[in-house]
């Protein structure tokens, strides 16, 4: 079972030693990847330690399926202003674990406070009973929605909060309890979320629970009968394996996994609207977003003008705040052998790259300046496959029509843009034209509560926010009355 991580191919490699690992050793030591320097120690929990937990949280859902939905809302609703109070101090335990700048930490845990205000306010409606016209010969016909029990989380490392409790939320919501397996690297994170989580007054202790488990683990948490379901975010590689275990299983899953998310730059564009997106959507979270712009695909025309705006879009951006470290030296090491292979086919470099300065104050094992690659083509690595860092690469197209078959020409069908000043025809080409599960017209893509946030192709199953991820762990069950 392979952890679910944002690595590419060159990190399966890394993976298998940490499964190697967990199986050898009690303890994993945390890393901070800016400084390189260990600032912690966790110990692994053990099986019967975790399969304690699991029963724990079975027997905290079995009372919480019996709360109205209207309460488990209410009740909920009270993480919002926790979560505010302790923005700060959840951003500094991101910036040490993940490397991610502690304001953009901070904004990270604000927008979890909003999505449970979200759901406090819409939560209730959507779990009310679907009313139904009667069926021939009956008095009433309805629909509910029953929650399913135990949900096994697998989340990665990049939104230690948000990937967490964009699942949990809706998923407590609806009755269920969560066990939260979190990333190696953000153990911190998990413990600190399941401290908040007991924390609320009126939620049923267990209800939520993190596991410090690695890799290995997964598997048997699935197979254990009290689980219902599993979402998982990670790596195609990691989302096919947990699929697969649970489609053998019979059990739900959720799974949302990488993209190569296409932005169309289309002759009529505003270049400075389109830079500005692309440049801010790309080095958010040091690029480490599933729905990051990672190919641009401009009309020839505006090709080099678009290039130029780029790069002082760049030059504006700090480090620390704008940016900061990858999560790791290993997922440095990835990006720069991706980088370095498409400049090998004939892409070329327009800044940044692997010898780049190092900011003063990092210890460059796991920094990467923000990297522009032009003349990107399809066969080279910047096109074909997820590179999980600031890397922007930009493929000419010769003609609209052009442009929207290279932004198909992929495996992955996360999100994508289209940036043009014709707004009848951006809507056209978003909604009939791009395939993928979330298109956005001159700006770039973001998850949202009330919008549903998932992919087709490689990039997933099923989706999260709104009402779609709050029903689905919910058995969706018909009611006939004679």
């Amino acid at each position: 079972m392979l952890q679910c991580s944002r690595w590419g191919r060159g990190h399966l490699l890394s993976l298998a030693r940490e499964i190697k690992g967990c199986r050898e050793f009690a303890t994993k030591k945390q890393v901070n990847p800016k400084t390189g320097q260990i600032f912690g120690e966790v110990t692994l929990m053990e099986t019967g330690e975790v399969d304690s937990i699991v029963e724990s949280a079975h027997n905290a859902f079995r009372h919480w399926r019996t709360v109205k939905p209207q309460d488990r809302v209410g009740t909920m609703s009270l993480l919002a202003a926790s979560l505010r109070e302790h923005a700060d101090e959840a951003a500094v335990l991101m910036n040490q674990e993940m490397g991610k700048p502690k304001p953009q930490g901070k904004a990270e845990v604000l927008k979890c406070a909003y999505l449970v205000d979200w759901y406090s306010e819409n939560g209730p409606l959507m779990l009310e009973p679907t009313p139904h016209p009667a069926l021939p010969g009956f008095t009433k016909s309805f629909v509910t929605y029953q929650p399913l029990g135990v949900i096994l989380s697998v989340m990665p490392w990049n939104f230690p909060f948000w990937q967490v409790l964009r699942m949990a939320v809706p998923t407590m919501m609806a009755g269920n309890a969560v066990v939260l397996k979190h990333a190696s690297n953000c153990f911190g994170s998990a413990k600190m979320l399941e401290e908040l989580f007991g924390a609320v007054p009126g939620l049923p202790q267990n209800l939520f629970r993190s596991i410090i488990v690695g890799a290995p683990m997964v598997a048997p948490v699935l197979e254990n009968r009290l689980v219902r379901g599993v979402a998982c975010t990670g790596s195609e590689a990691a989302g096919r394996a947990v699929a697969a275990q649970a489609g053998g299983l019979l059990k739900k899953a959720v799974i949302e996994l990488g993209g190569s998310d296409a932005y169309a730059v289309l002759a009529d564009a505003d270049l400075d609207t389109a830079a500005a997106a692309v440049v801010d959507g790309r080095i958010l979270n040091t690029g480490q977003v599933c729905i990051s712009p990672k190919r641009v695909i401009v009309d020839r025309s505006v090709k080099e003008d678009f290039e130029h705006r780029v790069l002082e879009r760049l030059s504006t951006k700090a480090y620390d705040v704008d940016f900061g470290p990858l999560s790791s030296s290993e997922a440095r090491e990835e990006v720069v052998s991706q980088v370095l292979a498409s400049q090998k086919a004939g892409a070329r470099l327009l800044c940044g790259g692997p010898d780049a300065p190092v900011p003063e104050g990092d210890s460059g094992a796991a920094y990467l300046a923000p990297t522009v690659l032009t003349d990107v083509k399809p066969g080279m690595v910047a096109f074909d496959e997820e590179i999980f860092g600031p890397v922007i690469a930009i493929t000419e197209a010769e003609s609209e029509e052009h442009a929207i078959e290279l932004a198909n020409q992929s495996e992955f069908g996360l999100g994508a843009a289209v940036f043009t000043q014709d707004l009848v025809k951006g809507e056209h080409l978003a909604s009939e034209a791009i395939e993928a599960g979330m298109c956005f017209v001159n700006d770039f893509v973001r998850s949202d509560p009330s919008l549903p946030f998932g992919g087709i192709k490689n990039s997933g199953l099923g989706r999260e926010c709104s009402v779609f991820g709050i029903r689905e762990f919910a058995n969706i069950k018909t009611i006939c009355v004679k």
